[in-house]
């Protein structure tokens, strides 16, 4: 069940990675992202040992150097490293764009023959390849490591590659030391492993669509009590008519229709001598507009020169402030009626 689950997510990834390519232009890096993902699915579902049974009867006799079944794994997990070396080659400085899709005609040239060669000649070549292609690409992903929303998801994805060189070399091992191979109809000795690398790299290749949709839907949340009570007073920041969109541009728009209802509130971009200078703290200037945002009527009085986001804060940043202030309110008004 566990490898039918495995190979059941990383065929979602992939065909997230097809979605992906689909909707914005299909770059090399990108087309070579698919590639390696579905190649990753194909191995996982034919390590499945039932599926392994039946790819096995399709050729009883199997191949020079095993049964079919495994020389399929092993060609897509090659396959894998193959296209990911065109990914990890589009990260280094000596390759540019242009140079790029005439290394990934070479790379995937060169890939067909080791493929064929291992299907034809030796396993034990396919696994060298898969390990040292793998090796490059864990190198490259190493160097390009940080803090980011790609960083991250390189990092998972890179583990999951080192754990795919790892285990190429321990294929190796086995086959020097003639160790034997599974029973038909039964997982491969490495199969927990080889499923986590493959968790790892769907997780990987999927996880900046991941986040930016998580952090869209929690700023739709934060922001939420401060839209509805600003475009209630100001519909006509919204464009009426327009179709569905994504979590992350439904976010974007309504940090938008925030800005456009501020600035509106505020006088269309009127400067008064009596707001005065916008503080430098940005929590106390957050809390001042977060205030009148609520009470605009009150004693409190805000011009344009608040309402423009800080320096070096992004209107995203800004307006996630201002809700912060705004809900902190809410929750400090609700108890204060508890005890009245």
């Amino acid at each position: 069940m566990t490898l039918w689950s495995t190979a059941m997510l990383v065929w979602i990834a992939a065909g997230a990675r097809v979605g992906r390519a689909m909707v914005k232009p299909a770059t090399t890096a990108r087309v070579a992202i698919v590639v390696a993902v579905a190649s990753v699915a194909l191995a996982a579902t034919v390590a499945v040992p039932e599926i392994a049974l039946a790819v096995d009867n399709l050729l009883p006799r199997g191949l020079v150097s095993g049964a079919l079944s495994d020389g399929v794994v092993i060609a897509a997990w090659q396959l894998f490293a193959i296209a990911t070396s065109v990914v990890a080659a589009a990260a280094w400085p000596v390759v540019s764009r242009a140079n790029l899709r005439r290394v990934a005609t070479f790379t995937y040239g060169g890939g067909a023959v080791t493929v064929t060669l291992t299907l034809f000649w030796s396993f034990t070549f396919g696994w060298l390849v898969t390990a040292l292609a793998s090796a490059f690409v864990v190198v490259t992903g190493v160097r390009n490591l940080d803090w980011t929303t790609l960083g991250r998801g390189i990092a998972i994805y890179t583990g999951g590659t080192a754990l795919v060189a790892a285990m190429s070399a321990a294929q190796i091992r086995r086959a020097v030391t003639d160790a034997p191979r599974a029973l038909p109809g039964e997982p491969d000795w490495g199969w927990p492993l080889f499923a986590a690398a493959a968790l790892l790299v769907a997780f990987g290749a999927v996880w900046i669509v991941v986040e930016l949709w998580l952090r869209a839907r929690l700023l739709l949340r934060r922001i939420g009590p401060l839209h509805r009570t600003m475009i209630e007073r100001f519909p006509e920041v919204i464009a009426h008519g327009r179709p569905g969109t994504s979590t992350q541009l439904t976010a974007s728009d309504q940090v938008a229709q925030i800005m456009d209802a501020l600035y509106l509130q505020s006088g269309g971009g009127v400067e008064s001598v009596a707001a005065g200078v916008p503080p430098r703290s940005i929590p106390e200037r957050a809390a001042r507009v977060a205030e009148w945002a609520r009470n605009p009527l009150g004693d409190i009085v805000i011009d344009a020169r608040w309402i423009a986001p800080p320096d070096g804060v992004s209107a995203r940043g800004w307006v996630r402030a201002i809700a912060r202030s705004f809900r902190s309110a809410d929750r400090v008004g609700a108890r204060n009626s508890v005890y009245r």
